[in-house]
């Protein structure tokens, strides 16, 4: 098997170049490739209607026999129709196909077949265009359909795999051990190859499903462990004892048990004898900032120096003014480094960075950089790790002699997909929110009432509030979209006159849009029409009415977060989802996010409807594609396979037995196209 991943899919018959390009759309490259490419779903035949009581308008099977010749009709140069008549004991069904002469020698008069497809009804005749068919005493019970693009079917593929089929050896050497597969009660691997594509039954397939989902996500367990495994260096920076209390009784407020549980899980950690590598999790205003400053309090008051990464310069000035406030006022040197920084501060910045004059340096990508050196790098956290790769933390860690990391996310991910994501970290959980955070009233409108939901932030502006609008574009000349420049235009020449309008986006300069900021905070500014770069960390609590156009652009985790930057103040806030989408599937998760402020629920809703990779980037967080398992629906196999993992490493760490030899190369295989590499 192994083998047939290295064999170029142009091997097959009947796949020159011009449909090799096709099948590489798909990411298919190799023999094995198209063997592991497996049906997104199944025409089911084995369940068969009579003519006259078909579904309306759903695909069904039936089975009937040809009672008339097939006749050609030349339509135009290019378009002939073919159509026949078949019957069976009750009723008749005309059928028409388009171009395809094969169906003149195939369906012979007095054939009896199994036809797939669309019974329509008119009045009291029946029809179907171009359906699948197959001899009764041929035809599969279920027919694989696969993921297709432009120009290449699922037909096609289909007899690719056959091809493909008939290249396995007679004795494929199975990456499960044998025990394992016992135990848990797994087919071999040539028996799900088999049955995932051409299934003889129901049964096979979801004994096929079961033991490739266990294949995958055993494989998936197994690597990130190993990841973990080599991440859990010697503590070097022990933090010297817990300074949680004295950080505490610096702020004006009194921490969540939460946030006192998840910074003692941390501290514990730091104390310990490996590095901390710990995920921080928790919705919108949870509380994460004020978690973060208590461990570096704690890390700097022990020797250490810090390094604060955020996703944006707004984000990393607000972080910077709540940092200097608060650790400043204790004595700690805090510093901000990002691309707008002057070219002489960033020198000078650089310098006390390496000879250790700086304690804690927030900033962005900037911190990347080859020439940004520390001299006692010891914690490293990460703010909104859903915006940086896997390579991107690897790089700032390695500017220190393996720190502590901290990763923190407000992007709420199920624990199921938490446990594969993060798989190299430990998990805490900001579970509860801060007094005065209260529940966002979210409405769901179209186009047309617009006007209305213009006069109620009039209102809301009137007695002293602020709103934001947010456009998902920010000009829109390759789109019909309103654009952010032309909607501020048009809202201060039309709607809001008299109103002082801002507009900030994500090409604008540092300055600029610090000084937009800092206008909308001091109240200088009643509404601010943005793009999503005040999705994350962007803090004004007078601001309490939040109005987002084409809604049914966004996801809607983005939504929430968005909906995250209004609530944050004393009044009662609220947001408005504008959109004018017919799509049943859109509407339904527009009202989902209406329906609940918990960012968990939605976040769980969110990965039903995109599946793991759409949902946090899979290539972009070093997690490998998943071809079938289902991160939701297949909890129980994951735990069994994650069990599985942890039963083989403890015998075996390094997979360097015969038994798992195959196992080993599969994991690497799995891994080896993922950001940050993988290697045992």
């Amino acid at each position: 098997m192994a083998s047939l991943f290295e064999m170029d899919i142009q091997f097959l018959k009947g796949i020159g170049s011009a449909r090799k390009a096709l099948f590489e759309k798909l990411k298919v490259t190799t023999v094995g490739d198209l063997l592991r490419f497996y049906p997104r779903c199944y025409e089911d035949w084995s369940c068969i209607c009579e003519i006259a009581s078909a579904p309306d308008g759903k695909p069904c099977c039936v089975r009937a026999r040809v009672v008339s010749p097939v006749a050609e009709h030349f339509v135009r140069r290019g378009m002939i129709l073919y159509k026949v008549r078949v019957c069976d004991s009750a009723a008749g069904l005309d059928i028409t196909f388009f171009n395809n002469r094969f169906v003149k020698s195939a369906l012979t008069v007095g054939g009896e077949f199994l036809f797939y497809g669309v019974v329509k009804r008119s009045f009291n005749r029946f029809e179907m265009v171009s359906p699948h068919f197959a001899p009764v005493d041929k035809a599969p019970a279920l027919r694989p359909v696969y993921p297709q693009t432009l120009g290449l079917t699922s037909r096609q593929i289909e007899a690719a795999v056959k091809n493909a089929l008939t290249l396995l050896p007679e004795v494929i050497r199975d990456p499960i051990p044998a025990a394992i597969r016992q135990k848990f009660g797994l087919c071999g691997l040539q028996t799900a190859i088999e049955n995932i594509h051409f299934p003889k039954s129901p049964d096979s397939l979801a004994l096929a499903r079961r033991r490739i989902i266990f294949e995958e996500l055993l494989l998936l367990q197994t690597g990130l462990s190993r990841v973990k495994a080599l991440c859990r260096s010697a503590n070097k920076f022990k933090v010297l004892r817990d300074f949680s209390d004295e950080f505490w009784a610096l702020l004006p407020f009194k921490p969540t048990g939460a946030q006192v549980r998840v910074v003692a899980e941390c501290i514990s950690d730091m104390m310990g004898k490996t590095a901390m590598n710990r995920l921080i999790q928790g919705d919108v205003g949870s509380g994460k900032t004020a978690v973060a400053a208590a461990l570096c309090y704690s890390a700097i008051k022990s020797g250490m120096q810090v390094a604060f990464m955020v996703p944006t310069e707004i984000l990393a000035e607000q972080h910077f003014a709540f940092f200097k406030n608060v650790l400043g006022a204790a004595g700690m040197r805090v510093e901000i480094l990002t691309g707008s920084t002057p070219r002489a501060k960033k020198r000078r910045i650089k310098d006390f960075l390496e000879v250790k004059a700086i304690d804690l340096i927030i900033g962005t990508h900037a911190l990347l950089t080859d020439d940004v050196y520390f001299g006692n790098l010891g914690l490293v956290i990460t703010d909104e790790q859903h915006r940086f790769g896997v390579s991107q933390r690897a790089k700032l860690i390695s500017k220190g002699e393996a720190p502590h990391v901290a990763v923190m996310s407000a992007t709420p991910i199920p624990r199921t997909l938490a446990m594969i994501v993060y798989g190299d970290l430990d998990i805490s959980v900001l579970d509860e929110m801060p007094p005065g955070r209260q529940n966002i009233d979210t409405f769901y409108i179209s186009g047309e009432k617009r006007a209305r939901a213009y006069g109620f932030i009039k209102k809301i502006i009137d007695e002293g509030r602020q709103a934001y609008i947010v456009c998902p574009l920010i000009d829109s000349e390759d789109s019909e979209l309103t654009s952010a420049q032309q909607y501020a235009k048009k809202l201060a020449e039309e709607h809001f006159c008299g109103y002082r309008i801002g507009l900030l986006h994500g090409r604008m300069g540092s300055c600029e849009k610090n000084y937009i900021m800092d206008a909308f905070l001091a109240g200088e500014i009643d509404i601010l029409v943005s793009t999503t770069v005040i999705e994350v960390g962007v803090d004004v609590p007078n601001s309490v009415v939040m109005l987002i156009e084409n809604a049914e652009r966004f996801g809607i985790s983005q939504l929430h977060q968005l909906r995250g930057r209004v609530g944050r103040g004393a009044h009662k806030s609220y947001c408005i989802l504008v959109s004018d989408t017919k799509n049943d599937e859109t509407i339904r998760r527009l009202r989902t996010v209406c329906a609940t402020n918990d960012g968990l629920k939605i976040a769980e809703e969110d990965l039903k409807t995109r599946g793991p990779g759409d949902f946090i980037g899979s290539r972009q967080h070093g997690l490998p594609d998943l071809r079938l398992a289902g991160l939701i629906s297949d909890v129980r196999v994951l735990n069994d396979s994650k069990a599985a993992a942890m039963e083989i490493l403890r015998s075996d760490p390094d997979l360097s037995s015969e038994e798992n030899r195959v196992l080993k190369a599969e994991v690497a295989r799995l891994f080896s196209n993922v950001e940050g590499g993988f290697s045992f």
